[in-house]
Order: structure tokens, then sequence, then C-alpha cells
């Protein structure tokens, strides 16, 4: 409590009265004798003080970031895409004639494409001629069957279309890129792999006794790791190509017990170790838990149990997380293909990088459940349109971010999870609409309130680009429809995405987030050392 008062000029009598102001000092004193004989009676109630509303929402955010070096730079195919078996049911035709569906691939390229998922378990290549084409028609000339008997083309790739790249993977029982000279090596290839390992080689090998009734160990599994190399080198076209494993689920104690028996016997066999993650049990989900900072955080712990196997044996080794989604189950209708399920999605991304993974694989592209980027009617979703605002802005490189305003001090036992998530690349060099040196800053603000944010160092007084991406409808959070700076993400046809158009900042302007949303602001012409060259 702070007194004013106001002495009167001195008087020229030294009998003068005492100043007007002592009565309330006074009164003051009487207070504070009060207060204190309180206390000592026990009364250690704190009095209640009177906040300024707004309190919360004034506290202005100062961040800089480390422009010399990345911390990290991940693969330039980062983010990649997977395509489930399921879409067999449906045909592949539907896939390859669909312009608008070879639109929105291309939109994410650079990029590895994965067809996997638990069925693959049960694809078996089948030397079948296509009897059209001893007539001299049309499709590929061999068929792959599954176990359903469903009949799928395997000749198709995607980059032929100038898409994505193919990832070669082990439990894929199905290469989608072909030489036509090689064709029959790779059938014959094929046949001896299946005579050879039957189902042995899979997805989330850790449940292969809860599908098959047969349990696998991790040494085992390394062991036929190392003869399936084997068998691919003799082919020209194979003797380089990539194996990827072991492809575990969540890595609990008898999980991370296969990936260490699978590491020493064929660590360095596996040009990159993989695993899968899933958020949430899809049969219970609200969208409020989308928001959940705890949630958000269970990836790091398990980022760190696989580095920590994988560094025993084969140290830098490079390491996939080969397919995510946020609800398990196919995920749940409006609520994991809505714009709430981009928290998640996004703050993936960012601490994956950061984290130091190499690549990460969305399951899936489109037309599986609900966790797709892509829905069956070849419709962009949220997560699509934040996965190409990420391609196109965000570069390899990673940058340290310091913060100050944000942080408080942890008291003893308890884990402070920010709920304002801020991460930095270096700008993506392929966009010619930024020079080198730019950087690119994404955050995710899951407070009710907005934040401001205050770029300062390296950053302070640079001209800013701002991707503010909010729902757009009635729905809310819950909404399939987004917006870009206030303005809707649609096709503009089938062959054409819609220009994603910046709202520029004044140089020295506060970044201002609403609450709960998520963007990405590119702050120009930084001539960050670490921007500059590849």
């Amino acid at each position: 409590m702070r007194v004013l008062c106001a002495f009167p000029e001195a008087m020229p009598s030294s009998n003068s009265r005492p100043p007007s102001c002592l009565a309330p000092v006074a009164l003051f004193l009487a207070l504070l004798l009060h207060l204190f004989l309180s206390s000592q009676a026990g009364d250690r109630r704190p009095l209640p003080v009177d906040r300024a509303p707004g309190l919360k929402e004034k506290t202005l955010i100062l961040l800089d970031v480390s422009t010399k070096n990345p911390i990290r730079t991940v693969n330039e195919n980062f983010l990649s895409l997977q395509l489930d078996p399921s879409i067999i049911h449906d045909g592949w035709l539907d896939f390859l004639s669909s312009k608008r569906l070879v639109t929105l691939a291309r939109g994410l390229s650079p990029a590895f494409l994965r067809f996997g998922g638990k069925r693959t378990d049960f694809l078996q290549f089948q030397n079948l001629r296509n009897p059209a084409k001893s007539r001299g028609g049309p499709g590929p000339d061999y068929y792959l069957k599954n176990y359903e008997d469903d009949i799928v083309r395997s000749d198709v790739a995607l980059d032929k279309q100038k898409g994505c790249k193919i990832a070669q993977h082990p439990d894929v029982m199905l290469e989608l890129q072909r030489e036509k000279a090689a064709q029959m090596h790779l059938v014959l290839l094929k046949e001896q792999f299946s005579n050879t390992y039957s189902n042995l080689i899979l997805t989330e090998p850790n449940n292969y006794r809860t599908m098959h009734g047969r349990a696998v160990n991790g040494s085992q599994l390394g062991k036929d790791y190392i003869q399936l190399k084997s068998l691919l080198q003799p082919i020209r076209i194979y003797s380089r190509a990539s194996l990827y494993g072991p492809n575990i689920g969540r890595p609990r104690k008898n999980v991370i017990a296969l990936l260490d028996g699978f590491m020493k016997v064929a660590g360095s066999t596996v040009d990159a170790v993989t695993w899968q993650h899933c958020y949430i049990d899809g049969r219970v989900v609200k969208v409020m838990d989308f928001l959940k900072t705890r949630l958000l955080d269970t990836l790091s712990d398990q980022i760190r149990k696989i580095q920590k196997v994988v560094n025993t044996y084969t140290p830098g080794k490079k390491i996939w997380l080969e397919g995510v989604v946020t609800t398990s189950a196919g995920g749940t209708n409006n609520l994991s293909d809505s714009y709430a399920a981009g928290f998640l999605w996004l703050n993936t991304l960012g601490m994956l990088a950061h984290q130091g993974i190499d690549v990460v694989i969305r399951h899936s592209f489109f037309d599986h459940g609900y966790n797709h980027l892509v829905d069956q009617n070849f419709n962009p979703l949220p997560d699509y349109w934040l996965s190409l605002l990420y391609k196109r802005l965000i570069g390899p490189k990673v940058l340290a971010v310091h913060v100050a305003g944000l942080q408080r001090k942890p008291r003893p036992g308890r884990v402070i999870r920010d709920k304002l998530r801020i991460y930095a690349h270096c700008t993506n060099h392929h966009n010619h609409n930024y020079v080198r040196g730019s950087i690119t800053l994404f955050i995710i603000n899951l407070h009710r309130s907005r934040k401001k944010i205050k770029l300062a160092g390296t950053l302070r007084d640079k001209l800013v680009h701002q991707y503010l991406l909010q729902p757009y409808g009635q729905e809310g959070l819950k909404s399939k429809s987004v917006q870009l700076n206030g303005q809707p993400l649609v096709m503009v046809d089938d062959g054409t995405l819609p220009e994603l158009k910046p709202r520029p900042l004044r140089a020295g302007r506060t970044l201002v987030i609403p609450p709960v949303t998520m963007g990405f602001y590119v702050v120009k012409n930084v001539n960050a050392l670490a921007c500059r060259y590849r």
C-alpha cells in the first residue's frame, strides 16, 4: 500500500500544528499493527488481491532465435506420406485416374511414399499374368492378390506423376516402382521371399502373437532382415535399395526388449530404425483432448526411449517415425479429421525435428478412417492444409529458440507444460518468395487468451509474413474447413491448389497470436548464417 501526502510549505512559527497528512499515516500504522497481531494469532490467509482484468493477456513474450548454427538437420523428405492397404477395397484406379488427388499429392512433394499397415502382413505376391496383356490390352503385367482376393495394380509409382519418392520397406510385400527389364527378377525374388519367410517381415512385430498366434523375438527378426538384405543385393535395381525397420509399436517394456535384440543383431543392416505412434484411444475422445499439453508431451518420452536403445548399438543411426496417427481404431469422425487435430500434428512435426528424428510418415494420405489428410471424396482436410504450409515454408534446418517472459519457475515435483509452443527453422530454400537467410517460426497457442510476442535480438525490426490458420465455419474447432489469414482455403480446380497469400506485418510490430490457433511467421531478410547455405 502506498500513502501519498503533500506537505505544506514550512510555517514561520515553530509552534505550528503537525501536517495534515499525519492522521492518515497514523491510520495506516494502526492497520499494519492489526495485521501483525492477526498473523500471530494464526490467521495466515492472504488478503484477496484484485488483479486488473486482462493482466495475463498483456504479458509480453520476448523471442529470439540462434542464427549461427542449426541444432539439427532433418531429411529433405521429413514430412512423408503413407497409403493404407484398406484402399485396395476401393481400387487403385480411382487413385491413379483422379487428377485432383495427384494435384494434392504433388503439393506435398518431395516426400517418401510408404504403402503399409497391418494388412500388408497378409499381402502375398502371386505370379498371375494379366490376361488383358496377352491381347495387347492396358494394365500391369502382374497382379498382387491379398488374402481376400482383392486385386491391385503392382506397377504404380506416384513419383512418375512428380509426386513422391518411393520408400522401399520390408513389410510392404509390394514394390510400387519396377523397371520392365527386372520384372522377372522381381517375381522370382517375391516367390523366394514368400517361401522363405512366409509373413515374417511385418508391421508392429511386437503384436505378431496377437495377429498370428506366433511370436518373434528381436534377435530372430534381426537375422531375417540380414537374410532379406542378402536376397536384394544380387538384383541390380535393388542392390542399393534402402532397408528400414523393425517398425515396432509404442515403446513399452516388451517392445524395448524386442528393439534391443534387433539392434544387437541387425542394427548396422537397416538404413534407419522405425517405430509407430498413436496418441489417443479412438473410442474415447473429446475435442478438448487435442488441447491437453500432457498428451502432446507423450511423444517426447517415446523418442528418448528409442534413441537410448539405438545409440547403444549404432550411435548416430537415423530414426524414422514410420506411421503416426492422432487416434486409434481408424480415428473419430468430426474430431481426428477436424481443425482441433492439427494441434497434435503440428506439435508432432516440431517436436520430432527438434529432437532429431529424420523422417515422419503420416498415416494416412487418404481413404483410411478419419486420420487421413484427404477424405474419400478427394477433399483436403485441415491437416492437409497444415502440411502444405509446412512443406512450402519449413526447411530441414532446425534452430534454437530463446524465450523470455514465458517459462515459470517450476516448483518441486511439478512439471510445467507450456501451452504456447514455438519452433523455428530456416525457411524452405525452394520457396522463391524468400531469400536464403530467412527464418520461419511456427507457433501453437493453446491458451484461451491471445498472446503477444515481441521479436528481439537478430529478429528485431524485421519484416514478417503471417500465415495464420484458423477454423472456418460454425463448427469451430470441429470444423473440417480452414481459413488462412481470414480467407477460406479451397482448391481452385482439380489441377490447381490455391495461392497461399501471407499477411505482411510491418517491421517491429508485435505478433499477436489469437487464442487456440496456430500459424507460421516468416521473418524476412534475417541473413541468418545457418540458413544461407544448404
